[in-house]
């Protein structure tokens, strides 16, 4: 399941993903909200918490992630991944290595470091996770 964040910045869409992740919880949560902030600001500005292990996010779901990236291409800005599973690295680094944008990884205890971060607030990369490299 994928739940939007409420309280972020208004130009950030964010979102936590528990238990199973399916094709629908992309195309009915997260691409509206994409499509909104991309309409309101030109860029995309994404955070991601994940509470569950990538072994719950279905083939479908991982089918629309890509998709949504691809779709969005040239508005990719800046992406933080918040988990504290190493697992999630390879994730991110093939990901990352296919997106324009800035993605970087924090561990949970440091999510307002990310926000600050995914919001153009701060540079600060206190707490991240090298997933570039």
């Amino acid at each position: 399941m994928i739940e939007p964040l409420m309280n972020l910045p208004g130009n950030v869409v964010g979102f936590r993903a528990t238990g199973n992740v399916t094709r629908e919880d992309f195309e009915q949560v997260v691409l509206p909200e994409v499509e909104r902030l991309v309409a309101k600001t030109g860029k995309l500005n994404y955070l991601l918490i994940l509470d569950t292990p990538l072994k719950e996010f279905t083939f479908g779901a991982w089918m629309q992630d890509v998709l949504l990236g691809i779709k969005h291409l040239t508005q990719w800005n800046r992406a933080a991944i918040i988990t504290d599973s190493a697992g999630l690295q390879h994730f991110t680094r093939i990901f990352s290595a296919l997106m324009p944008g800035a993605f970087r990884g924090f561990d949970k205890l440091d999510i307002d470091v990310a926000v600050d971060w995914v919001s153009e607030k701060s540079d600060d990369t206190k707490g991240k996770m090298d997933f570039n490299g």
